[in-house]
């Protein structure tokens, strides 16, 4: 039987990186979170206030079947569309394979997890969605695929904000800039001089930290922020404003 009482957060792709700064975040401040993911958190990570499930995001049936089971835990009234591939391959590089796959998870897979959570805060009465887009979408060179599936989150923020604030369901996303995440610190190590350059091209002198981006999902999260839907927000340091192509 669910634990109707209580209320619940979903956060995809929660195992690591921004995903688990958002799960950290949640918890610390006593929310209920249940994270979608292809791979567990690392057992040190994880709480008694935290709900796992092994989900692909690619995969519709696995959604579909994650939010039922969901229904066990508790009401869903939060979910942060976090899960996401990246692919770095300029224009002549990029290939149909490319699209086919990260549009399943970046795209169709964050559009069928809304719509199964709608549904659910419909029920409750309310509700918050926060998709995770990406400062690509101004513009950034290597990343046509990537870039398209996160202008395509940004866009559907906008009409999913319209079509659910009937039932005081908000919808709003978070685009970050360059963010130290563990897979960020593979591709650019600190100290060297690609790092060293990127650093040089942001307003505020440093790359972000995924705690930079947790704290504006919690924003967009909060019940009391019923007046603030179908917004982009940017936490790029100042990118977006000094630099777009950076």
């Amino acid at each position: 039987m669910a634990e109707s009482s209580k209320e619940l957060i979903v956060v995809t792709g929660g195992s690591r990186g921004i995903g688990r700064a958002i799960i950290d975040r949640m918890q610390a401040g006593g929310r209920g979170v249940v994270n979608l993911d292809i791979r567990p958190p690392e057992a040190a990570a994880a709480s008694n206030d935290e709900r796992f499930l092994e989900t692909d995001l690619s995969d519709p049936a696995a959604i579909d079947a994650a939010f039922r089971a969901i229904d066990e835990f508790g009401s869903v009234v939060g979910l942060v569309n976090n899960a996401g591939a990246v692919i770095s391959h300029s224009l002549a590089e990029t290939t149909e394979e490319d699209f086919a796959r990260i549009v399943p998870v970046n795209v169709t897979g964050a559009a069928l997890a809304a719509k199964h959570a709608a549904e659910r805060m419909k029920a409750a009465g309310w509700g918050r969605i926060v998709n995770i887009s990406s400062r690509t979408m101004v513009g950034k060179t290597n990343r046509t695929a990537y870039a398209a599936t996160k202008g395509a989150i940004a866009s559907m923020t906008k009409v999913w904000a319209l079509e659910l604030a009937p039932y005081g369901i908000t919808v709003n996303a978070v685009a970050p800039g360059p963010i130290a995440t563990e897979l960020y610190k593979e591709g650019n190590p600190p100290g060297s001089p690609q790092s060293a350059a990127l650093i040089a091209s942001i307003p505020v002198g440093r790359i972000g930290e995924p705690d930079d981006i947790s704290r504006a999902v919690s924003f967009f999260l909060d019940k009391g922020n019923s007046f603030v839907t179908g917004q982009i927000l940017f936490v790029c340091g100042g990118l977006t404003v000094g630099n777009a192509g950076a």
